[in-house]
């Protein structure tokens, strides 16, 4: 379903120039607004969704602010350029403006729901309730200017561009890092030693992960993905390539069948030792055979 933000405002002393330029991409609709102003016009604004205001353009010698309480901004604050506000959703906010002739901005509104689901691994609640009011960064201005650009654009580039541009600026506005990957528990040189040497020991066999693990005196999770870790094999892969270790011993063996090998070496039949064989060593165990004669 198409994202549609929801938003409600009073102004005083604020006129549209030209028609609003728009984009949507996943989640996201960015408006670029231009506006004339009076010399003290203001509005109030409610926005049920979240979003970001970012001052692209200004003309006039005096200032801009936006607040949650309207007193607070006589006169207003004074502003850098690119000034930005992040306002949550359902916050009431108040703009006033003094002796400025004319704006641009941007208007990046965003779905909570769909912005969580692109970043499943972050807790971002807290982040998405905190309002950051007239504040400044340079990679987001940058990237602010770039959306801006889109939406004012006559031939707009593909929605992989846009959805790229608002990833890059939300990981920067709400300061989302690589996670960490939590390094895998290995094996002690103990259990490792005594899990390999009952694998050989045992290769010919069906081996059960259960048996592994309760020698190791592990749960069958926690040793299956410890053992991966110590080695870089699955149990069953370790195995399979002992037994076939063993398969070479016996093909080299005079006047041995692979019938005979298939059968010695627990193998369902001479098939199901060729397939397994060729996957581990690369070629089929007749060629192999044939290879340790020449």
């Amino acid at each position: 379903m198409t994202f549609h933000p929801r938003m409600t405002s009073r102004v005083e002393g604020v006129s549209v120039i030209g028609e609003l330029k728009w984009r949507s991409w996943t989640g996201v609709i960015a408006d670029v607004w231009s506006v004339r102003c009076t010399s003290h016009a203001s509005g109030e604004y409610v926005s049920e969704a979240p979003r970001l205001f970012v001052i692209l353009d200004k003309a006039g010698p005096g200032t801009f602010g936006v607040g949650t309480d309207s007193s607070a901004l006589i006169p207003p604050r004074c502003t850098a350029p690119n000034a930005m506000s992040y306002i949550p959703a359902g916050l009431p906010v108040w703009g006033r403006v003094h002796d400025v002739d004319y704006l641009r901005h941007l208007d990046l509104h965003f779905d909570i729901n769909t912005f969580k689901r692109r970043f499943p691994d972050e807790v971002l609640d807290e982040k998405l309730s905190t309002p950051r009011l007239m504040f400044f960064s340079e990679r987001i201005a940058s990237l602010a200017g770039l959306i801006a650009a889109e939406c004012l654009s006559d031939q707009p580039l593909h929605d992989l561009y846009g959805d790229g541009l608002t990833l890059a600026l939300f990981t920067e506005l709400f300061g989302i890092c690589q996670p960490i990957r939590r390094q895998r528990s290995q094996l002690s040189p103990r259990q490792l030693g005594m899990i390999t040497n009952y694998i050989e020991d045992n290769c010919l066999q069906n081996i059960r992960l259960q048996e592994l693990a309760e020698l190791a005196g592990l749960s069958q999770s926690y040793f299956s993905h410890a053992f991966k870790a110590s080695t870089g094999s699955s149990p069953h892969r370790w195995q399979m390539n002992a037994r076939i270790r063993r398969v070479q011993g016996l093909l080299q063996r005079e006047g041995v069948t692979l019938t005979r090998v298939a059968s010695a070496a627990g193998f369902s039949d001479q098939a199901h030792l060729t397939r397994v064989f060729k996957s581990i060593v690369g070629v089929t165990p007749a060629a192999w055979q044939r290879s340790q004669t020449n």
